[in-house]
């Protein structure tokens, strides 16, 4: 049992799960306290790293791609308050980071966790019914419907034609877009095959967002569909969207993948050229796991064998 626990929540690993329990500190964000515990199997998982810094460390966990609906909507673009796989570490706790994420790397070698992508969702996403309200609207979900009304802050467009309500068969598409700089960001529900140009603040079926507090709980209405629509990896779904998403903080894990993107730039298994790369730091990696007699003469052959056979 690894166990690690701070202000900003405490991370517990089994062997087989990893347990997330949110904080109370200032610095856990509005999304973070609302969806609470998390338990994620290891098969869901695609790395762990540890970064130490001056003030603080950080842990953070890598989710294989379309194994959890809220990473698949929002593709790295949630920040550190508001994202649940991300721990912040006192300067003196380094040593039990270190440990808990060896720990977690070393049963990920032992059950050799493939970090490609799932064909179906891990998590469930968040319970029913939800309803939040941000920026110009309010978004109920119960499964079935989607219904959208507006504040006074909607434009009159939008106020005029009242409230929406969508079927989730009608929906194509879910985009939830964070406001960044002078861009505000929306959750969209798209109806149509192609995607539409109407700007969010005039469309009926999107809810702009201005960077208020609330927004980052639109994508838990976000996932909460997506969670009930064909995955984006099964077979016989269209290929995800692999548009570029904003890049994650560096990952020391050795364990090739992104988190948080929704698109795969190389068929599952086969590495590219930074994969390449990874995997010769993973064998660097296993290599001193073998020497400091973490990894037995077996466990260490087996883990090689398959990094080289991913070479």
């Amino acid at each position: 049992m690894a166990e690690i626990i701070q202000k900003d929540g405490t991370w517990t690993f089994d062997g087989g799960t990893v347990r997330i329990v949110p904080g109370n500190d200032k610095s856990v964000g509005l999304l973070r306290r609302t969806l609470g515990e998390v338990t994620l199997p290891l098969g869901a998982l695609a790395g762990i790293s540890f970064e130490s810094g001056k003030k603080a460390g950080r842990m953070r966990l890598r989710l294989r791609d379309g194994a959890d609906p809220l990473l698949q909507i929002t593709r790295g673009r949630l920040d550190d308050a508001s994202d649940p796989y991300r721990l912040s570490v006192e300067p003196g706790r380094f040593g039990v980071a270190e440990y808990f994420v060896d720990e977690v790397r070393h049963a990920l070698l032992l059950e050799q966790v493939d970090p490609g992508a799932l064909d179906a969702y891990v998590l469930p996403g968040p319970p029913l019914p939800i309803t939040v309200g941000a920026g110009d609207g309010t978004v109920t979900f119960d499964g079935e419907r989607i219904r959208l009304e507006w504040n006074w802050k909607a434009s009159e467009s939008k106020q005029s034609g009242g409230m929406r309500t969508l079927a989730l068969d009608d929906v194509r598409s879910v985009e939830w877009l964070p406001a960044a700089g002078l861009e505000n960001g929306c959750l969209r529900f798209q109806v149509t095959p192609e995607p539409t140009r109407t700007p969010p603040k005039h469309d009926p079926h999107a809810v702009e967002l201005w960077g208020f507090r609330k927004d980052p709980l639109m994508a838990l209405v976000a996932a909460a569909v997506v969670v009930r629509m064909p995955h984006p990896y099964a077979a016989g779904t269209a290929a995800p969207d692999t548009s570029p998403a904003p890049a994650p903080a560096a990952d020391t894990s050795g364990t090739p993948g992104t988190p948080g993107t929704s698109g795969i730039s190389e068929t599952p298994g086969t590495p590219g050229i930074d994969d390449h790369d990874a995997l010769l730091r993973r064998l660097r990696e296993l290599g001193e796991l073998h020497q400091a007699g973490i990894l037995t003469e077996d466990e260490f052959s087996t883990a090689k064998k398959a990094v080289l056979k991913r070479m």
